[in-house]
């Protein structure tokens, strides 16, 4: 369950004094995700989502978080707006931890998806890319290459500390790729704001069409084509890392036929993927290796998406 931080019934009553949302009916721990603390809550208003934002969350990158949201649901397309507490602020403080309230997206994200879904998220991605295009806010990207040699740099003593052979094999061949990759975002190609987390579980269908877009909270500024690397890595591949041809060319169908790659994003794309393949693994590698079983969470298996460097390659 992806509650790091509890709420009582009490302690969220008092935190939606602030909010015109009526009196609370219920609020029910959310058990998906793993970054922050999310409640389904039930409100005379309506349902909305209440998060807590833990550690690895920037809370001075919430605004941007969530004014993009904000900007993409104003332009009509499936973001959860953020709910303005009566002062006009989307961010509170709840229990130690910056809190906001966001709308409910009804739909449900897809365990196995099709190439038809596939390809309608390609081109919501897209459609979001265009849309974003002049949003005003700017953040740098949270786990770029700096983040990722300081994440190895710390997996690194946890596991040669701790003799931890598995995860110092993976290591190993995460630091070797590293090496060889340098920085992957020399070129001069075109970028905006980008979810940079564009998995299946942060995309909501109903039937094949989408119905909501959600968890923003990587969103930075950056490369169009490395956001398209990433849901690629996300969407294209089974559970064990094998690519899906069906999948990967149905996403990329979706997205092209919104907004095509130029030549020099599209020689870019093998490159972008080897980085967005890299940028995953040490994240679900380190949070493995520092697991807290007390957090009822199940750490990902960050192998499967290092079998993707070599379809990258």
């Amino acid at each position: 369950m992806a509650v790091f931080t509890p709420v009582s019934d009490v302690e969220a009553r008092n935190f939606l004094s602030a909010y015109d949302l009526g009196d609370l009916i219920a609020l029910t721990p959310i058990a998906e995700g793993v970054e922050n603390t999310n409640y389904a809550l039930q409100a005379g208003a309506g349902r909305f989502v209440l998060t807590l934002f833990e550690g690895r969350t920037d809370a001075a990158a919430l605004p941007f978080c969530l004014g993009l949201t904000d900007w993409l649901a104003q332009a009509g397309l499936p973001t959860a707006q953020p709910v303005r507490d009566r002062s006009g602020a989307w961010l509170g403080v709840l229990n130690g931890r910056s809190a906001a309230v966001v709308e409910w997206l009804s739909g449900a994200w897809p365990r196995d998806p099709s190439p038809v879904q596939a390809q309608a998220a390609g081109a919501m991605l897209a459609r979001m890319h265009l849309s974003a295009a002049d949003y005003p806010g700017r953040r740098a990207n949270p786990v770029g290459p700096v983040a990722w040699r300081a994440l190895a740099q710390r997996i690194a003593t946890r596991v040669r500390g701790q003799g931890l052979d598995h995860d110092r094999a993976m290591l190993d061949r995460v630091e070797a790729a590293l090496i060889e990759l340098g920085d992957p975002f020399t070129d001069d190609l075109p970028v905006g704001a980008v979810h940079a987390d564009y998995f299946p579980d942060n995309v909501l269908f109903q039937g094949d069409a989408v119905s909501g877009v959600i968890d923003f909270y990587f969103a930075c500024t950056g490369p169009l084509a490395y956001d398209l690397a990433i849901a690629l890595s996300a969407w294209g591949f089974d559970g064990a890392g094998r690519p899906s041809p069906d999948i990967l060319r149905a996403f990329r169908s979706g997205y092209d036929s919104i907004r095509p790659l130029s030549a020099a994003e599209a020689a870019a794309l093998p490159r972008l993927g080897r980085a967005a393949a890299l940028r995953f693994t040490l994240t679900r590698l380190h949070d493995r290796v520092f697991h807290d079983p007390s957090n009822l969470v199940t750490p990902k298996d960050p192998a499967a998406f290092l079998a993707r460097l070599d379809y990258w390659r």
